[in-house]
């Protein structure tokens, strides 16, 4: 008896499941339609776009090239080192420039452009990134050296290669940085949203950011477009370097135009601060504190802070509230 219940149930679900399918084809008829609708955006008939498992492949293989043996598959020493690398590089070289004549293609073909001769531009640029793969890994090791000078909870520089958000999503912008000087559409954009992704880090790969550059915890950090900073900057968790608001349909007017801010050399920020605008600059050797906000600038040798809060401490056995003014 119980069986035969069971069955009829089973049998009741699946007819009742039979019913709602047969309902797909017209929900699929009604999504059809709507791809006419010219408020909507598909993307039907154009080069394909890029996946980004194929982005975070090209960066594992970028970060095996920049820091060999740490993210290589095998050990590496002297006996097996021109081959690894040759072939590292090799095949760096191949993933690097099929995604960039596939995204020239795209643009290419999806705006109507201008032949640009995809496929040789983009083996073109992938070679000019690889050559530019020593003075990279020159930079990327003062940013590590940075973040290991600044922080006592760094044991080796090996612990801030493997395990540092902050210098991963600096090495992905970096590499996306050179993409992004050469003219490269949407790929640049794609790498760091990955990191961002990873890390709570967003750095756009148009910034302008000097050497010894160091991300402190990292989660919450925003680097926009034409922010331009110096050497030796330290950035805390939380903190953005933005632009003031906009209205509405001022993207096309002020694309391009400076909208972010300038952090001049060996600034320290702390968590949490907002500094914005593109014509705020940060003087050198300046400190701005947690939750500071700016909208204007500050002369070099400047300190900031937040006034000191006014804390209610609650007795735990009586509740009375007490003020209190803190004293940093």
């Amino acid at each position: 008896m119980d069986d035969f219940i069971i069955n009829n149930v089973c049998r009741t679900e699946r007819d009742n499941a039979s019913e709602y399918r047969k309902e797909l084809p017209h929900a699929i008829n009604t999504i059809l339609t709507s791809m006419d609708d010219k408020r909507c955006f598909a993307h039907i008939g154009d080069e394909p776009i890029h996946f980004s498992t194929s982005v975070k492949e090209m960066i594992d293989k970028f970060r095996e090239v920049l820091f060999p043996g740490y993210f290589s598959g095998e050990k590496i020493d002297g006996a097996n080192l021109v081959y690894n690398i040759g072939q590292a590089v090799s095949q760096l070289y191949d993933i690097l420039s099929e995604q960039i004549i596939h995204v020239l293609r795209h643009d290419c073909l999806r705006y109507g452009q201008a032949c640009s001769e995809c496929e040789s531009s983009g083996n073109e640029v992938a070679l000019k990134v690889i050559q530019a793969i020593p003075s990279l890994r020159v930079s990327l090791a003062e940013d590590v050296k940075g973040a290991f000078d600044g922080d006592p909870a760094a044991k080796s520089h090996d612990e801030v290669i493997f395990s540092y958000p902050g210098l991963f999503a600096i090495t992905v912008y970096r590499i996306a940085n050179i993409l992004f000087n050469l003219s490269i559409p949407q790929l640049p954009r794609i790498m760091t949203e990955h990191a961002h992704s990873l890390t709570g880090i967003d750095i756009h790969p148009g910034a302008k950011i000097g050497e010894r550059f160091v991300i402190d915890h990292g989660t919450g950090i925003v680097v926009g477009e034409t922010s331009v900073i110096g050497n030796n900057v330290r950035l805390y968790q939380n903190v953005t370097i933005g632009a003031l608001s906009l209205p509405p349909n001022a993207g096309k007017k002020l694309r391009g135009a400076k909208r972010h801010p300038t952090i001049e050399d060996d600034v320290i920020i702390y968590s949490g601060a907002t500094i914005l605008g593109g014509e705020t600059i940060i003087g050198e050797r300046s400190v701005v504190g947690g939750n500071v906000w700016l909208t204007s600038s500050i002369p070099p040798d400047t300190k900031v802070f937040m006034e000191s809060p006014s804390l209610i401490y609650k007795h735990q056995e009586n509740q009375k509230e007490l003020s209190h003014e803190y004293q940093t």
